[in-house]
């Protein structure tokens, strides 16, 4: 209808209806299923772009896909730097010239998911999730996606980043101060952070330090919880 054309942007909010955000979550469903994640991705975003608070079931559904197309790649990178790096010692050039390239290649990939989600995430989720583990969880996978674009970049570029990733962090830990110390999502933001200090800074004493004071509150209430909290905060620990 090509009076609507020019309201397409202000009608988007209306598209939140429990309709086409059901289909969304159920599409995503069924690209995980599949292990179509490049899918689930497309699905969980236009499921983010609907401006809503997610659902702890859809928030984990976000992290899924993400986690699953990024972590192919990271894993790619890293075979592609080894064999990179033999090459090299080998002197090989031409082999050296080829891995590079394809290496760069993957690089390219990883920076626009990341950046995409990074964008996703401080347009939409973190301003609409008003709950305290909402925007730690946010917050949290801000930080762990700065530091997977810090793990390729180089000098300068891999600084900012690694700045960027430990802003995000420090954010997530000052909210995640008001859940309990065995909060699964407290647990798994130290224990990140602590990667990032031990990785990305070169800081293993911060690492350490980091993660043994989160084991160490967490240990002191693990006896009140439930039998199934009680697994979630063991796992992580």
């Amino acid at each position: 209808h090509p009076s609507r054309c020019g309201t397409a942007q202000h009608t988007h909010a209306s598209m939140a209806d429990a309709g086409s955000r059901g289909k969304l979550v159920y599409m995503a469903k069924l690209a995980e299923e599949a292990e179509r994640y490049d899918d689930m991705v497309q699905n969980v975003k236009q499921l983010a772009e609907l401006q809503v608070q997610l659902t702890v079931e859809e928030r984990n559904l976000l992290s899924v896909a993400y986690k699953n197309v990024v972590g192919a790649r990271r894993a790619s990178w890293r075979v592609l730097s080894s064999i990179e790096t033999k090459e090299r010692d080998k002197d090989d050039i031409s082999k050296v010239d080829a891995i590079s390239s394809y290496r760069k290649q993957v690089e390219g990939e990883l920076e626009k998911i990341c950046n995409e989600l990074l964008e996703v995430l401080e347009k939409y989720l973190v301003p609409e999730d008003k709950s305290t583990e909402g925007q730690v969880f946010y917050l949290k996978m801000a930080g762990d996606y700065y530091r997977y674009l810090a793990e390729f970049a180089a000098e300068d570029d891999r600084k900012a980043k690694a700045q960027k990733a430990k802003e995000k962090y420090e954010s997530a830990s000052k909210a995640a101060a008001d859940l309990p110390p065995t909060n699964p999502i407290r647990l798994g933001l130290a224990l990140n952070y602590s990667v990032f200090f031990y990785e990305i800074l070169a800081q293993p004493q911060d690492a350490c330090t980091l993660a043994k004071q989160a084991f160490d509150d967490a240990i002191s209430e693990l006896d009140s919880l439930k039998e199934e909290q009680y697994k979630d905060a063991t796992l992580i620990m």
